[in-house]
């Protein structure tokens, strides 16, 4: 028989649970990690040029400095897997007055993720940078270690309601926390790298960078676990020195 008080924390473990996945699915698997805002584009200098960074961009060939350089100046959004701009629907560009922006995407591809970065962005003679290239790597595996532990807890709590016992609990806490913690250091390793690229790609001028609700999600679901897990752990424990207390109880 579970007490009250245990199965009121289990559920609200298991909403906080359920919270936190979907805020970091959704946060995996948006664009919104960090956006760039861009100046309005006047003389048509600036539109060719403009267009031919948006070609490239576009281009299968894969080129941190190139695409970086068209996120700067086409109010550009890059999340874990996606990189986006905005661009003018049709055929004319910057030429009409109120031009409809179209917002255009792609994807980073498996092989693109694991591309070493390089001290100069797009000067393979530069030699690689070993810590945003292992900074990159890490914010793109760690959300996915993180919902994998969470799908894990969820077999395991699937599997203990099955059986009716609360012996698991305590392991499936340890879950939570590890994925609370993959979560935080997702954020804390994508936060590096964007300083450290914006360090040696330098901002054009009247081009502001800002934090997008991606990564907000994602810093939110890193707690959401956290407290899940302080729940499940207590709920693990308490029950536990109860079953030993009545035990003792009943062999006097």
């Amino acid at each position: 028989m579970v007490d009250n008080r245990y199965a009121t924390a289990l559920v609200i473990a298991c909403v906080l649970s359920i919270l936190a996945t979907v805020y970091l699915s959704v946060a995996v698997g948006t664009q919104h990690w960090y956006q760039y805002s861009s100046p309005a584009v006047r003389g048509e200098a600036n539109v060719s040029e403009l267009r031919s960074l948006y070609e490239e961009f576009m281009d299968d060939e894969f080129d941190e400095k190139t695409y970086s350089d068209t996120l700067f100046r086409l109010n550009g959004t890059v999340g874990l897997w996606w990189r986006c701009v905005l661009v003018p629907g049709g055929a004319k560009w910057y030429k009409e007055p109120d031009v409809k922006l179209a917002l255009e995407c792609r994807s980073f591809t498996l092989p693109q993720q694991f591309t070493p970065k390089y001290k100069e962005p797009g000067n393979h003679n530069s030699g690689e940078d070993m810590l945003r290239t292992y900074l990159w790597r890490c914010q793109f595996l760690l959300p996915l270690v993180s919902l994998g532990l969470v799908v894990l807890a969820g077999l395991t709590g699937f599997c203990a309601c099955l059986c009716r016992s609360l012996t698991p609990t305590l392991g499936i806490g340890v879950l939570h926390l590890l994925a609370g913690l993959c979560t935080l250091a997702t954020v804390c390793c994508y936060l590096a790298g964007m300083d450290l690229l914006h360090r040696v790609s330098m901002l054009p001028d009247r081009v502001d960078g800002s934090l997008g609700w991606s990564l907000y999600l994602a810093l939110i679901s890193s707690p959401l676990h956290m407290m899940a897990a302080a729940l499940l752990v207590w709920a693990a424990r308490s029950h536990s020195q109860n079953y030993y207390r009545m035990t003792a109880y009943r062999v006097a």
